[in-house]
């Protein structure tokens, strides 16, 4: 846990030396460590839930997931950029409906892919067990379930993107980004996450062999 603090403490720091040397606050890299305080905050409750054999409900176990690093990947790509201010970081910091949703899609898209092999060894419940143990239902409706649950979301994801006209388009792009991203990675209960070999095609495609236009 040192050797993670520690790491976390660097790339704090990095981030307000590139902000201060830029002529910016140091206040992003403020936001950035809160954002990091939530997740470990997050982690940690799933730590006790798996330590205490506790299988929590459907509801709480996605309440605690949107804390868990989505808020934290937007908050460290902004503070680095031009809409660094502090109304735009309050905001991201609030958790507003489109982080919340985006959170959710990636908690939700990671579990029905990994959950199998997770479940192997001892790990807190993930979104299908507590699915299945909240309503009775077996493990293909809990799929179901779930890919309902990431549908409504989608549907939130796309309201809020129209609606939210005073946050720069940037940002929200920033944010769904990592919704589409889930998507990809998780796809057809593949964790490409994981093994990392299952993204080489794409790779190629991005790099080596883009469209031209």
């Amino acid at each position: 846990m040192k050797v993670v603090f520690n790491a976390i403490a660097e790339l704090c720091a990095e981030i307000e030396s590139l902000t201060t040397e830029g002529g910016k606050s140091s206040l992003p890299s403020k936001y950035v460590k809160q954002a990091y305080f939530k997740v470990a905050e997050a982690y940690l409750v799933e730590a006790k839930w798996c330590h205490e054999s506790y299988i929590p409900t459907y509801d709480e176990y996605k309440t605690n997931g949107i804390s868990a690093g989505y808020p934290l990947f937007t908050t460290a790509f902004i503070a680095l950029g031009e809409f660094a201010t502090k109304e735009i970081l309050d905001w991201v910091s609030s958790y507003p409906k489109i982080i919340k949703a985006v959170s959710i899609i990636g908690r939700l898209t990671n579990d029905t892919a990994s959950h199998k092999f997770e479940q192997q060894r001892k790990h807190v419940a993930s979104a299908v067990e507590c699915c299945m143990r909240q309503y009775g239902i077996t493990q293909e409706e809990a799929y179901e379930f779930i890919n309902n649950d990431i549908n409504n979301c989608w549907k939130d994801i796309n309201e809020e993107y129209l609606k939210l006209d005073y946050i720069p388009r940037p940002v929200l792009d920033c944010i769904v980004n990592l919704a589409r991203i889930s998507e990809l990675l998780y796809a057809s209960f593949e964790d490409k996450y994981t093994n990392c070999a299952l993204l080489n095609d794409y790779i190629v495609a991005l790099l080596l062999d883009p469209i031209l236009i």
